[in-house]
């Protein structure tokens, strides 16, 4: 048994860009929402000196993550910030001293059991880098009278076109990788590690096995090339065989689902303590003329990470944060790099791979072809649950089981009459959630 999905054009055309670190830029914008859950206030006011990894927004609540500096200088304002959600938030400005001076209170925490790992990943202010931003320390903090953790799944999949970050921290911190997944595997007690890892990525799989050759509780999976392979149910049942069903989480079955450069971010604050600051980012479109993997510190604007890739701004038609499947249009070019990004796409309106995202023209009829049906991972009926919402029926979107529905785009993808199907199912889960 396998589940559906689809295959897409590959377009890794900077796997084999090695990653550059950025310069420090004259000044950073750091949102105080980078994550799932409740966003930061700021700890910091205007007129302060901060440091390298100084924290600078924080939260009390439970389901959030601490905010530090990725730059040392001045704050010089403490403003609102629109994200694109819709949602504002505060954004701690930062005029940057060009000194990079770290602070003082940086070191390698102490950890020794799950309980001072949970700790330490909190302090980092690590979330999970694949894009959806859960913080980490939640998803560790499991609750172990109630759930038995033995398998730990690296999604090391990266299954949307373009986006090489992943892969990146693959080959270039393999050891910092599987010092990362030995570190979490010890302290939690699981039994057995899977590393999947799309067959499209041979060198990376050939690097991992080569690594882990003889080790016992490690396997490295070579998962069929197919997206969404790198969505959490999807590799979940891949790796272990296990459903994770309606309403529950992977770890109410027995299992950890983590992302691969999290991992290998997780290992880094532990040997050094210097906080989650910066991402590699990966910038590619046709607009883009040196598609590049870069080290980019949190706050930095997006106009000056792509020049840096040499973009040509005026062709910009669609500016995507993330991939072209799940990824999300940014409405300001000058909006800051999060902690959640690990790619930006800049795409021509014209251009000859403008087939990999929603074609532009006026849909047509549903023709009851079943494509999406037959595309959709999870098995659903986004005809039906079009019509459910269009005509507002909750019942019939709860019937269908909405909230089951992953985002992923598959249904939008294969559509020949190019209806709406996956941004209809966005709007529907929101429907059937209110009251």
């Amino acid at each position: 048994m396998r589940l559906n999905g689809i295959i897409l054009p590959h377009k890794k055309g900077t796997e084999n860009a090695e990653t550059v670190a950025v310069p420090c830029p004259e000044t950073v914008k750091i949102s105080m929402s980078q994550h799932m859950g409740a966003p930061c206030r700021p700890v910091v006011k205007v007129g302060d000196r901060v440091t390298v990894g100084q924290k600078i927004g924080d939260c009390d609540t439970y389901m959030s993550c601490p905010i530090h500096s990725s730059v040392s200088g001045e704050v010089t304002a403490i403003s609102d910030m629109l994200l694109a959600n819709g949602k504002s938030c505060k954004a701690v400005e930062i005029a940057c001293d060009g000194l990079q001076t770290v602070c003082e209170e940086i070191s390698p925490p102490t950890v020794t059991d799950k309980a001072s790992l949970v700790k330490a990943v909190r302090e980092s202010g690590c979330c999970g880098l694949g894009g959806a931003g859960f913080p980490t320390h939640v998803k560790l903090d499991y609750d172990e009278s109630k759930n038995k953790i033995d398998s730990l799944v690296i999604n090391a999949a990266e299954c949307e076109p373009y986006i090489t970050s992943d892969y990146r921290e693959m080959i270039e911190n393999a050891d910092g990788v599987i010092n990362g997944i030995k570190t979490i595997k010890n302290l939690l007690g699981i039994e057995h590690v899977y590393i999947g890892i799309e067959v499209n990525k041979p060198k990376a799989i050939a690097l991992f096995e080569e690594k882990l050759a003889g080790e016992e509780g490690y396997t490295v999976l070579r998962l069929k090339e197919a997206y969404p392979q790198g969505a959490e149910k999807v590799i979940a049942f891949n790796a272990t065989g296990r459903i994770v069903t309606e309403g529950t989480l992977p770890s109410d079955h027995g299992i950890l689902v983590m992302n691969v450069s999290t991992v290998g971010f997780i290992n880094s604050y532990l040997e050094t303590g210097m906080p989650l600051i910066e991402r590699r980012i990966t910038i590619d479109g046709d607009a883009v003329k040196k598609p590049c993997n870069l080290k980019v510190p949190i706050g930095m604007k997006l106009s000056e990470v792509l020049k840096i890739a040499d973009t040509d701004i005026e062709q910009i038609h669609k500016l995507i944060s993330g991939g072209p499947m799940m990824g999300v249009c940014v409405y300001d070019i000058d909006t800051p790099v999060c902690k959640t990004n690990n790619a930006f796409l800049a795409l021509k309106k014209q251009g000859k791979l403008k087939k990999l995202w929603w074609h532009e023209s006026a849909h047509t009829n549903c023709i009851r072809c079943g494509r999406c049906i037959e595309a959709c991972p999870l098995g659903l009926m986004p005809t039906e649950l079009e019509k459910a919402y269009d005509r507002k029926d909750r019942d019939a979107l709860n019937k269908l089981k909405i909230d089951l529905c992953i985002n992923c785009g598959s249904c939008s993808y294969v559509c020949p009459a190019k209806r709406s199907l996956a941004e209809k199912n966005q709007l529907a889960k929101g429907f059937a959630m209110s009251k």
